[in-house]
């Protein structure tokens, strides 16, 4: 006779795989899940964690879906056991590529998400970056574009109001006295001596309008260029994805971001990037600050979660939404259309009264509580 534990475990199992559903007996779905993936999927103390799995789990609850969990090494190694049929539902924070769409059969999207690198910062990599965006040919060339065009406002003022003849010219010399006019022209007081004639007033009137639209460019080029790109490029030398051309990236296997660097070095380049493998998502920040790495290409939501538990004046995120994509779990192609269409309907559900939302503030919140490394 089984002990009473034992026969109780064995009654239960068998009351979930024959719980009513909306279309009669429902089985144990197997739920695949991937270790290291913070704040999306993580086992800690035994208990598996993460935004991807609560969501699982109110989904589940739901619409009463028995399930067990299995463990699965990599993101790419979970999608192929959801291909093969080895699981019936992939939870996890999983990009949904053009080509995983044309491959893999995937739930509705539980959120948006892009890529982002994980960098070094280094002391003097900000003012680099100012100094170069400052002496950048095109705020030289708008700059140089303004006094031409002040230039030759004051060249026809000189000839409309006549003051190469005027008695004070002669008395200061006309290339002082030119000097003074170009200065009052191009910087705004003093502007009602320089003229007495309606088209000398005409052509004040001008050099306002010349210095009213140049100061737009330039604040505009000086915000975007010296203010929020030294900012959002950081590294000092990495500003674009070509930038890693030769050196060595951390990516998780079988994920977006390894793809990407791999079709980066199909590409060509003056020298490939070398991929490192990440074991796990909180191994970023060791890797880059132990010179295992020069960056850390991943999900901006994995790489933000990380960065709440380190000191932010040693690492930094930069180039944040690269390639923004859907994510979604993955499903088997055996697993029933109406079991599909019902987990669908609850992620529908809770998106739209907030819950995924919710958890995206949870699981960076939680991760603001760590001690920084």
């Amino acid at each position: 006779m089984k002990p009473p534990g034992r026969l109780l475990l064995v009654l239960a199992a068998t009351g979930l795989a024959l719980m009513p559903g909306a279309t009669g007996a429902v089985t144990v779905l197997r739920v695949g899940v991937t270790d290291g993936s913070q704040p999306c999927s993580y086992r800690q103390n035994g208990v598996w964690q993460g935004l991807a799995v609560e969501l699982w789990q109110k989904v589940a609850s739901r619409e009463r879906i028995p399930f067990v969990f299995s463990t699965w090494p990599t993101i790419g190694a979970l999608l192929e056991a959801s291909e093969r049929g080895d699981i019936d539902v992939a939870v996890g924070c999983m990009n949904v590529s053009t080509e995983r769409l044309k491959r893999y059969r995937f739930s509705l999207p539980i959120q948006e998400g892009g890529q982002s690198l994980m960098v070094r910062r280094t002391p003097l990599a900000l003012g680099q970056a100012i100094v170069a965006a400052v002496l950048a040919p095109e705020l030289l060339q708008l700059l140089g574009g303004f006094l031409v065009a002040i230039l030759l406002v004051t060249v026809a003022l000189w000839w409309v109001e006549g003051h190469r003849n005027k008695p004070e010219t002669q008395h200061q010399g006309w290339r002082r006295s030119f000097a003074k006019d170009f200065q009052i022209l191009a910087t705004g007081p003093g502007t009602n001596t320089v003229a007495i004639t309606t088209r000398g007033h005409t052509l004040v009137l001008l050099s306002y309008l010349i210095r009213i639209v140049s100061a737009s460019l330039l604040v505009s080029y000086v915000t975007v260029n010296v203010v929020r790109a030294p900012l959002s490029s950081g590294g000092g030398s990495i500003r674009s994805l070509r930038d890693l051309e030769g050196k060595t990236v951390a990516a998780r296997p079988g994920s977006i971001s390894e793809q990407l660097l791999l079709e980066l070095n199909q590409q060509g380049g003056q020298a490939a990037i070398r991929i490192r493998p990440l074991p796990q998502v909180q191994a970023a920040g060791p890797m880059i600050m132990d010179g295992l790495a020069n960056a850390v290409l991943a999900d901006d939501l994995q790489l933000e979660y990380v960065l709440q538990g380190l000191d932010r004046s040693r690492v930094e995120l930069v180039l944040r939404g690269l390639q923004p994509e859907s994510q979604a779990f993955a499903y088997s192609p055996m697993l029933p259309r109406a079991t599909a269409g019902r987990i669908d309907l609850a992620i529908s559900e809770l998106k739209g009264s907030g819950v995924v939302a919710t958890l995206r503030r949870h699981a960076i919140g939680a991760a603001q509580n760590r001690d920084p490394r």
